[in-house]
C-alpha cells in the first residue's frame, strides 16, 4: 500500500481586462513545472480561507487588490509527487493593473484560445469552466438579465 500523496490547497483567480481577455502567468524557473502556465495565485497558508489567500497571492505576484469574487469550481489533481486541491475564482473587480512581481511572464489570452496554451495539467479543466460559465452569462446578457461572470476591473469598464 502507497502513503497518501501531501495536500496542497491552492487558490487561482480568473482576471479578465476590458476587452475580456483572460490572463494567465508562466512559472518561473526554479518552481515546480517551470515554464508551464497557470492561472495566477498560489498556495493557501494554514488557517486561510480561498479568497484569503487568493487576495494575498494576487497581491504578491501581480500587485493587485481584488474586489468581489465567487467560486468558479474547486477541483483536484493528482501529480505523481502531490495531489492539488484548486479553489478556482473569478475575479469580478480588482484595482491595479497586473504586474510581474515576481519575474514571471504574463500573457492576456482570449477565453476561446486558452486551450492552445500550454497550460498546467490542473488548470486544464478551469478552462471548460470557464468557457461554460461565459456561455451562460452572454445567454443571460442576451436576454436582459445581469451577466454573472465579469472580472473587468471597474476602471476600465467606466465605472
Amino acid at each position: 500500500m502507497s502513503a497518501a500523496l501531501p495536500v496542497v490547497r491552492v487558490s487561482a483567480g480568473i482576471l479578465r481586462d476590458a476587452a475580456g481577455r483572460v490572463l494567465i502567468a508562466q512559472r518561473p524557473a526554479g518552481k515546480h513545472m517551470a515554464g508551464w502556465w497557470e492561472f495566477p495565485g498560489g498556495k493557501a497558508a494554514p488557517g486561510e480561507s480561498g479568497v484569503q489567500a487568493l487576495a494575498r497571492e494576487l497581491a504578491e505576484e501581480l500587485g493587485v487588490r481584488i474586489g468581489p469574487c465567487h467560486r468558479l469550481l474547486e477541483l483536484r489533481h493528482d501529480y505523481a509527487d502531490r495531489c492539488c486541491v484548486l479553489d478556482v475564482y473569478i475575479v469580478a473587480d480588482y484595482a491595479g493593473e497586473p504586474q510581474s512581481l515576481e519575474g514571471q511572464a504574463l500573457s492576456w489570452v482570449a477565453p476561446e484560445a486558452l486551450g492552445a496554451e500550454r497550460l498546467l495539467p490542473a488548470d486544464r479543466p478551469i478552462v471548460e469552466a470557464l468557457l461554460r460559465a461565459l456561455t451562460r452569462s452572454a445567454a443571460r446578457e442576451a436576454t436582459g438579465q445581469h451577466p454573472a461572470v465579469s472580472g473587468v476591473p471597474a476602471a476600465a469598464a467606466g465605472v
